[in-house]
């Protein structure tokens, strides 16, 4: 079996070690951004940083760490097409079968301070949102990708893991509805705040 990696992105670290060691059971390999990495090295595991994979670095401020063409070639590549595997080979994109990815709390932090522009506008994931998004994708368009955005999810995709060693097509489509569904709402949170902030 090819070896198959996961991207690991998350704001919340709740069963961090969980979902991780779950990974590290059926020997996906992990790919992880900043302090996600740094979480999971002092943990005890092995990872790999986004920054040394894609050979550049995290833009000061963590603005940009994700956003990169091996990253998202890795969740939307069709390794069974010909010219796509072409492409990828020669880019040396890996398969990033798992996205497990959770966004800054931007609805929390308009809800405690919702004065505070500068504060809500720091708190808008970009690069979260898009890998969500192109995981969603992924799961739908290629039956590959796993989008994992909560760790309310980390249980049933640990348990379909020990009991088959992949994940199901019904369980990643309802992964892939429900990573839809928070971009959804995360978008509507954004709009609906800067709607009554930023009144004309």
């Amino acid at each position: 079996m090819p070896t198959r990696y996961a991207l690991v992105s998350v704001y919340d670290k709740t069963g961090l070690e969980t979902i991780v060691a779950a990974l590290g059971k059926q020997s996906i390999r992990i790919i992880g951004s900043g302090g996600t990495a740094e979480a999971i090295r002092k943990a005890g595991y092995e990872i790999l940083e986004v920054s040394d994979y894609t050979g550049t670095p995290e833009m000061p401020g963590g603005l940009v760490k994700t956003l990169h063409p091996k990253i998202h070639a890795g969740i939307l590549g069709d390794w069974t097409v010909p010219e796509q595997r072409k492409y990828l080979d020669q880019q040396g994109v890996r398969p990033l079968d798992f996205v497990i990815v959770n966004l800054y709390p931007f609805q929390d932090t308009v809800r405690n301070d919702p004065s505070n522009l500068q504060r809500a506008v720091d708190n808008i994931d970009i690069g979260g949102v898009a890998l969500i998004r192109a995981a969603a994708k992924g799961a739908l368009l290629n039956n590959r990708v796993v989008p994992v955005t909560s760790p309310q999810q980390y249980d049933v995709v640990r348990r379909e893991l020990v009991e088959k060693n992949l994940i199901g097509d019904k369980l990643r489509q309802r992964l892939a509805k429900e990573a839809f569904n928070v971009t959804a709402e995360y978008d509507k949170a954004i709009r609906d705040y800067l709607v009554g902030r930023l009144k004309q």
